[in-house]
């Protein structure tokens, strides 16, 4: 059983396309990151999903913030506002008056309360349930591209992994159907992560950048950072060292 590093930060998005939320102790189970991705942000009319990747009406989206309580009740922050709770009409209508036009936070319907009769949200993914990326990676970027911000929020990962340097490597790519532990979580790694054009627009304090995409096409063919597969759940925290089991 080998350490490879150690966790540096936790992220969960309890709204898919918002801005995430730092945790020190992450639990996990099967489906993922508890409390990650129970919400989207739709277009009211047509009932489309957010697509900041994709479509740019939807591009100021990540500097919307979600966040749960300790209740579990989601509330949102729109830039120059005030948290909010949702799903509500407040929320709602903060929201579209930011984007330019009506837009609604809905549950996903395999996450809704037994007390919510609205409408839902519709995936439009079927996502791995752990993003992991190491420093390393990112190291390796800014090697490659110099001018670039590769702040871990361009990339949303679940788990950072602060690790050492690999020389002219992006690490964790080469760990496919590795297992690894961290806390009392085990998983496998089972694929790449192929990135999108979410990598490239802005945030707050993070610019519209297209030579982000452009280096990891170039270089780790569109990828960066991997996908888990969740073996045992548990809990990870800040600090936990990431091990690499026995094959």
């Amino acid at each position: 059983m080998a350490e490879a590093g150690c966790v540096w930060e936790l992220w969960r998005y309890p709204a898919s396309s918002l801005g995430g939320e730092a945790l020190s102790i992450m639990a996990v189970g099967k489906v993922g990151a508890d409390g990650d991705r129970l919400y989207g942000l739709v277009d009211a009319a047509s009932g489309e999903i957010a697509r900041p990747d994709t479509n740019a009406k939807w591009h100021k989206v990540p500097r919307i913030l979600a966040r749960l309580t300790p209740e579990r009740k989601l509330e949102v922050l729109v830039p120059g506002g005030d948290w909010l709770s949702a799903p509500s009409k407040a929320c709602d209508q903060a929201i579209a008056a930011y984007l330019g036009f009506d837009a609604a936070i809905r549950p996903f319907e395999q996450t809704a309360g037994q007390a919510y009769t609205g409408a839902f949200a519709t995936a439009r993914y079927q996502k791995a349930p752990i993003h992991l990326l190491s420093t390393a990676s990112l190291a390796r970027l800014k090697a490659l591209y110099p001018a670039g911000n590769v702040d871990s929020r361009r990339f949303r990962p679940s788990v950072l992994i602060d690790m050492p340097v690999a020389a002219g490597s992006f690490p964790e790519t080469e760990w496919m159907g590795r297992r690894i532990a961290i806390g009392s979580v085990e998983m496998t790694v089972v694929e790449p992560c192929r990135r999108c054009g979410f990598t490239i627009i802005a945030q707050e304090g993070l610019d519209y950048d297209p030579d982000i995409l452009r280096t990891l096409v170039r270089h780790n063919r569109h990828n960066l950072g991997v996908y888990c597969r969740v073996d045992r759940p548990g809990e990870m925290a800040i600090g936990d060292a990431m091990r690499l089991l026995s094959e």
